[in-house]
C-alpha cells in the first residue's frame, strides 16, 4: 500500500465523529483535554510525596497513559523508577473473563517502597485488585493505583482507585493505548466505536 495514500484519520474537530478504516469512532476525551488531566494527576501524585516510588504500568493498554503520566511526574518534580506488569483477563473479547494471568511479573523489588499501579480502566476491578493484592503481599510501603477511566456500576472486586483521570460513559472505549482486538491503541484520544464492520 502507498505510504502516501489518504490518511486513516479524518477528524472534523476535536469532538466530532471520525471514519477510520470503516469504523465510526465517537471522541469522548479529546486529546488537549487528555494532556491537561494528565499534569493535574502528576502533581496530585507527587504532592503525596512517595518514597523511592517504583510506577508499575499494567500493561498492554495503558502503555501511552503511563508514558505521558511518567513524564508529567518528572515535571512535577519525581523521579520515580519504573517497571512493568503485564496481566491479562480479556483476551481476544470485549468483556472480562474473570481470571487473571500473570503474562509477565516485574523484575524489581517493592519491599518497603511507595508503589503506583497505572491502568488505563477501572471497570470490573479484577485486574487491579489482583495487582494491589500481590504488591502489598511483597511488602511493599504502599500499593497505590492510578486509572485514566473509570466506569462506575461495574465493579467485581473491592477496590477504589487513588487517583483517577475521568468518570467514563457506560460505552466500549479505544484509543490512547486501549483497543478492539488489537485496533486503535494509535488513536491520540479516547473514543467509542459506534458504527463499523463488526459493530452495530
Amino acid at each position: 500500500m502507498n505510504s502516501q495514500a489518504s490518511p486513516r484519520l479524518h477528524p472534523q474537530n476535536e469532538h466530532a465523529s471520525h471514519l477510520i478504516d470503516g469504523y465510526q469512532i465517537d471522541v469522548l476525551f479529546s486529546e488537549a483535554v487528555l494532556k491537561e488531566r494528565i499534569e493535574t494527576l502528576a502533581k496530585e501524585i507527587a504532592a503525596a510525596k512517595p518514597e523511592r516510588l517504583l510506577v508499575i504500568p499494567v500493561l498492554k493498554g495503558s502503555f501511552i497513559f503511563s508514558a505521558d503520566l511518567i513524564r508529567a511526574m518528572h515535571r512535577a518534580g519525581l523521579s520515580p523508577e519504573v517497571d512493568f506488569m503485564i496481566l491479562a483477563s480479556y483476551r481476544e473479547g470485549t468483556r472480562s473473563s474473570g481470571k487473571v494471568d500473570v503474562l509477565r511479573d516485574i523484575e524489581t523489588g517493592v519491599a518497603g517502597r511507595d508503589v503506583l499501579l497505572v491502568d488505563d480502566i477501572l471497570e470490573s476491578g479484577r485486574t487491579l485488585a489482583f495487582a494491589k493484592d500481590l504488591i502489598s503481599a511483597r511488602g511493599a510501603r504502599s500499593a497505590k493505583s492510578c486509572v485514566l477511566l473509570e466506569k462506575p456500576g461495574h465493579l467485581a472486586a473491592n477496590i477504589a482507585s487513588d487517583y483517577r483521570g475521568f468518570i467514563c460513559p457506560d460505552k466500549f472505549v479505544v484509543g490512547y493505548g486501549m483497543d478492539m482486538a488489537h485496533q486503535f491503541r494509535e488513536l491520540p484520544f479516547v473514543g467509542h466505536v459506534v458504527k463499523g464492520p463488526n459493530v452495530g
